[in-house]
């Protein structure tokens, strides 16, 4: 299944660029104002989780952030993001694998992901997302987590995926996780359609 997945995203970066994928956001404003509004310090660990060709890491470094890991299972996408960046690139970690099967090495402070958890429609799934995520977000960390809204669309990208409110996103994640924010809005694909998201920010238990 895996290998699939990867093909599938693979197929899909070789044939459209990145600023014509749907979720493209030139400037991800409401990613970045919930990082910020977490208070994590420039020097702590972040991993954008499915970050590919995202322009999340440009606007986190120039705002100073320093360990910066974006994981996507794509390759195509990573290298996509290393393109745009060059040089500023080699600071930044980057790890080709699918999230339910990622071993982190280590911990994190904050774990950010748009558009990756609705994708997994299956409850196995689901639940290897959860278990990854607690073994590499440390206590007291802070997760930014953005899917498709309850009116949301049912299909993106040729696949099924799943729609979420916060509590139904807390549900998943479960005891330990406390929402500290949460917000809909519309996002305006490069196609002019409208799709909408979900934004939280839930604190873990120290």
């Amino acid at each position: 299944m895996a290998d699939d997945a990867r093909a599938h995203w693979e197929k899909l970066y070789q044939s459209t660029a990145p600023t014509e994928l749907s979720w493209y956001q030139p400037v991800p404003q409401r990613s970045l104002e919930l990082i910020l509004a977490t208070g994590v310090p420039p020097d702590a660990p972040v991993i954008d989780v499915g970050g590919g060709a995202s322009t999340l890491v440009d606007h986190l470094l120039k705002a100073r952030f320093r360990d910066i890991t974006i994981l996507d299972i794509a390759p195509r996408a990573l290298d996509a993001a290393r393109a745009r960046l060059g040089p500023a690139a080699a600071p930044v970690q980057w790890i080709a694998a699918d999230i339910t099967e990622f071993a982190p090495l280590r911990r994190y402070a904050l774990w950010h992901d748009r558009a990756v958890f609705h994708f997994l429609v299956d409850a196995a799934g689901r639940r290897r997302y959860v278990d990854v995520l607690r073994a590499a977000l440390a206590p007291g960390g802070h997760l930014v987590l953005a899917s498709f809204g309850p009116k949301g669309p049912k299909r993106c990208s040729g696949l099924e995926v799943q729609p979420y409110s916060a509590d139904r996103v807390s549900a998943e994640l479960g005891a330990g996780f406390h929402l500290a924010q949460s917000l809909v809005e519309d996002h305006i694909t490069p196609r002019g359609r409208r799709q909408q998201f979900l934004y939280g920010w839930w604190k873990r238990e120290g």
